[in-house]
């Protein structure tokens, strides 16, 4: 088999997943299939966890996750899968948008299928999206303190007791590299005379 047909059949397997035949018509399964008819508030609403309100995530945990004891998760795998909760929800909500045409009994089928061959994609979306999450933020907290470091030196420096602290200080070390300069100004004007080696200053 060539590389190309290859590339055909992962295609097509990839598409039979992310996509159900209704009625005759073919319908997408993955959200961002539909992104050419996003405009940029539902983009951002179906990119970002934590659009959903947490009352709505809990009360469906169970509809998309029935296998789960979710008290035995620690907070990342429950982030994880609560996100996941909410690009389900998110998903049927753009999917029954855009093909209001369909009845509850196919919406019904579009679910089931979701559910079990977008679970782990969805997991692994939501996986990285909470990751560039985490770094935005901890980029944010450390550029704040940085700001904040910055801003508190600016405002000591401008206090007049700090300035009236400082001018002794600087006269001192003005002073002291003065001095400095000028006792190796008086080295260098007088050098000390060197003896060749293996030779005495007494004869």
């Amino acid at each position: 088999m060539t590389a190309t047909q290859q590339q055909d059949l992962q295609l097509q397997r990839r598409l039979q997943q992310d996509s159900i035949q209704l009625g005759g018509r073919t319908i997408y399964l993955n959200p961002f299939l539909y992104w050419r008819r996003f405009d940029s508030n539902t983009d951002r609403w179906l990119r970002e966890p934590g659009q959903l309100g947490e009352d709505q995530i809990l009360a469906n945990r169970t509809r998309f996750y029935p296998e789960l004891d979710w008290d035995q998760l620690d907070d990342h795998q429950v982030a994880m899968r609560d996100g996941a909760v909410e690009m389900f929800l998110k998903s049927l909500e753009l999917i029954s948008t855009f093909h209001p045409e369909l009845g509850s009994g196919q919406m019904l089928e579009v679910e089931r299928k979701m559910t079990i061959t977008k679970k782990r994609a969805f997991e692994r979306w939501v996986e990285k999206a909470l990751r560039r999450r985490t770094r935005e933020e901890t980029r944010e907290h450390r550029r704040f303190e940085r700001s904040r470091f910055w801003r508190a030196w600016r405002e000591w420096i401008v206090l007049d007791t700090t300035q009236k602290a400082l001018v002794p200080i600087v006269m001192l070390m003005v002073l002291s590299g003065f001095a400095g300069w000028s006792f190796a100004a008086r080295q260098a004007a007088c050098p000390t005379l060197s003896l060749p080696a293996g030779q005495t200053g007494v004869r």
